[in-house]
Parts: C-alpha cells; structure tokens; sequence
C-alpha cells in the first residue's frame, strides 16, 4: 500500500534548505568547489559535503566516459596515528593482518568493536613502519582511537592532521594525472602510494576511490592553506581532457559492490553480516588480538542469521540515491510479513534496472529469492542476484597503466 501524506507533510518543503554556518565544519575546497554551483549538501564527518551539481544522471555518463573532481576534503577526514607502537596499535583496530601490508600500501579496512560490529571502513595508508592514515568513512574515528589508548601500554600519538583529499575519477583521470606529476604517476599500482609535490605543495597520491573505476586520491598536506591552489592546479590540467565537478555518484558505487558506512552498515551490522567477511578482511588465523577477535570467531562458528544481498527491483526508475530519491530504508517483504530492508537504491542507466542492497534473513538470502519491496511508488517485485553488479573482479580501476 503506498503510503498517503499526512496534512501536515502536504505542507511540508520537498527540498528543504540546508543550513550554512558556523558550527558545521568546512572542507579546505567548501569555496572553490561552491564555485561550480553544487545543488545540494549533506553533512558528513561534520563537514558539509557536495552531492550533486544539478543532474546525478549526466554526473554518473561524465563519471563513466570522462574524468570527474570530487571534494572530500571534509568528508574523508584523517586520523594520524604515529610513534613507536603505531604499528602495534593500528594492527589492534583492523581484522586484517597489516604484517601483510607494506609500506607505500594501502587496504580497505574494517574497525570493528568488540562485539564485531563495524565502527567504521577506512582506507588505511601506511605512509611509514610506525606512520599510518585512515581515511575515514562517516563515524567519529578520532575519538575511538584516542580513548582507546588512553591509559594504555601503546606510546603512540593520534590527531587528526591537517590533510585534505580530493578525488579524481574516470578513463580520463590518467590523462589529468599525468598533466599534472609526469608519466611516472603512472607507476603507482592499484590500492599503493606515492609521495609527490606539485607546485610547492606537498601532497600523497593513491590509485583509490570510491567508483569502481579506474581513479586517484590527492591528500594535500597543509590544506587549509593549499586547498584553493591545488583544486585550481587540478582544474588547469583537467580543462583540456574535459573534467567536471561532481558529487559522488552513488549509481557507480552501487553497480560496483561499494558499501556506504551508515546505511549498508553500521556499529549493529558484522563483516560477515554485510559479505565481507573473506580471510582477506577477517584474518582469524593470525597472532594479533585484534578488537573483536573473540566475537567474530563465534560468528563465523555460528553462522549469522542475516546478509546484505544485491537486488533487482522492477518497476520504474527509482532515482540517483544521492538525489533525495530514498528518504529512508525501503521495507522488504514475504508476503505481509516485513522481513528486512532496502538499504541502498537505484536505476542503473546502463543496466535499465533498478538495483540496490537488501539487509534479509539468511533463509532469504539465495540467488533468485523472490522478494516484495516498498518503493516510495508502492511495492515492487524484486528478486535476490549477485553482486557487484558491474565488472566483479574490479578489471577497470585495477588496469596497469603502464602497459596502456
């Protein structure tokens, strides 16, 4: 049954204003980037966070077929944890083993509690044996990791430094790094580091990002002094391969299997809930404690009584996600019984589907399961099938670029 406004909601603003000032934090590119007409905001790490410049849709085509800049400059904040047991405490947080990481390396993490419930999935650098960033998704990071060494035996030091991301993404990024640092850029492997400077400034160049495609971070070092030169220096180099300012599009992150930290998971949810709980983000076999070793070893003993799905969803097209389409989780049904939710949804323009993450019950979550979906248009069918949808074994961003 679709769901019929109240009185007080037909009064209601459909795209309600946000609100800026001082007390919500500012990306080092909050003024450059509001140059290019951003249309709508969110908060994120309590920065104020792009979303869109007007058409989620054209943002996703130039994303695809060209080379996109995105400000993260305050959503993906940093926390820094250095000293002489950096190391030790940073293999502490994680489930996966970082003796297995090198330095000049990056990993997807997961931080999880000590019930195994996730408090955040970073992406960790490791910039030096005892110097490490985590480059957070949405959750208060910097506070977890300095109450937890507080008063212990760790002699290390956690802050959150004054480091400021960008994204460059798409087929055309190589072509806008390279303007940029020279052909040796070219160099840095998937999921690696390199060290660079760019016009008197000093910034950390990574092959990661959030589409599934093939892309680079740029972390500027002193940004809040920096930010305007480099997001100018990025944009000269970008004009003649045709880069666009856009949010962060959540149709790619969808079709390519990317969680988003508090709707497909959050401190409630378990890497082995969420499908991620492979020996290569949970490594139980190893000597470190880490947080929560002990309650996901009974997980995986016990199995999990829930799973995050890939899903179809028929009906018509049910937006962009970042374009205020889905208010809240969509409700998933057998029958009359609500059984789970939608936790992330949307139309693929390639795929001419609906498509998203359902959070069932394990006895729900086979390929082809039938399920009953309750869009804002009223229920749909809706079926269970594999993700990611798009390119699952990540053949795009992990293209060797030197052999091109």
């Amino acid at each position: 049954m679709t769901r019929v406004q109240t009185p007080q909601e037909s009064h209601t603003a459909q795209a309600p204003q946000i609100l800026l000032y001082t007390r919500i934090k500012k990306s080092p590119y909050f003024y450059a980037s509001r140059r290019h007409g951003p249309v709508m905001y969110s908060t994120y790490n309590h920065h104020y966070h792009p979303r869109h410049y007007g058409d989620p849709v054209q943002e996703y085509w130039e994303l695809l077929n060209g080379v996109t800049l995105w400000d993260v400059g305050g959503a993906e904040r940093q926390v820094e944890i250095t000293g002489p047991d950096a190391f030790e405490f940073t293999n502490m947080l994680v489930p996966r083993d970082l003796g297995k990481c090198a330095v000049g390396q990056c990993k997807y993490v997961f931080l999880t509690a000590e019930d195994g419930g996730i408090v955040n999935d970073p992406v960790l650098l490791r910039l030096g044996e005892n110097h490490f960033w985590l480059s957070l998704a949405d959750s208060d990071v910097l506070l977890w990791c300095r109450a937890l060494a507080y008063n212990s035996r760790f002699d290390v030091e956690i802050k959150e430094p004054d480091v400021g991301p960008v994204q460059v993404q798409g087929p055309k990024s190589r072509e806008v790094m390279v303007e940029l640092f020279g052909e040796k850029i070219l160099e840095i492997p998937y999921y690696y580091l390199s060290h660079e400077e760019l016009d008197g400034m000093e910034v950390v160049v990574s092959r990661t990002g959030y589409t599934s495609e093939l892309g680079f971070e740029i972390y500027l070092k002193n940004a809040s002094r920096d930010g305007e030169k480099l997001w100018d220096a990025i944009l000269e180099a970008g004009e003649p391969h045709g880069l666009k300012v856009t949010g962060p599009c959540h149709i790619r992150r969808i079709e390519g299997g990317i969680l988003a930290y508090g709707c497909d998971m959050d401190l409630s949810t378990n890497p082995y809930e969420v499908d991620y709980g492979y020996e290569w983000m949970v490594d139980l076999e190893q000597e470190a404690d880490f947080i929560g070793k002990e309650a996901l070893k009974r997980i995986r003993e016990e199995g999990v009584r829930r799973k995050l799905v890939g899903v179809e969803i028929s009906g018509e097209p049910l937006g962009s996600y970042n374009d205020g389409s889905m208010i809240d989780f969509f409700p998933v049904y057998d029958g009359e019984r609500r059984i789970g939710e939608v936790t992330s949804a949307c139309h693929s323009p390639r795929l001419q589907k609906n498509i998203g993450y359902a959070m069932v019950p394990i006895e729900y979550a086979g390929l082809g399961t039938a399920l009953t979906v309750e869009t804002p248009r009223g229920r749909e069918r809706a079926t269970v099938v594999r993700r990611p949808f798009i390119d699952p074994q990540k053949e795009i961003p992990k293209q060797d670029l030197t052999a091109s």
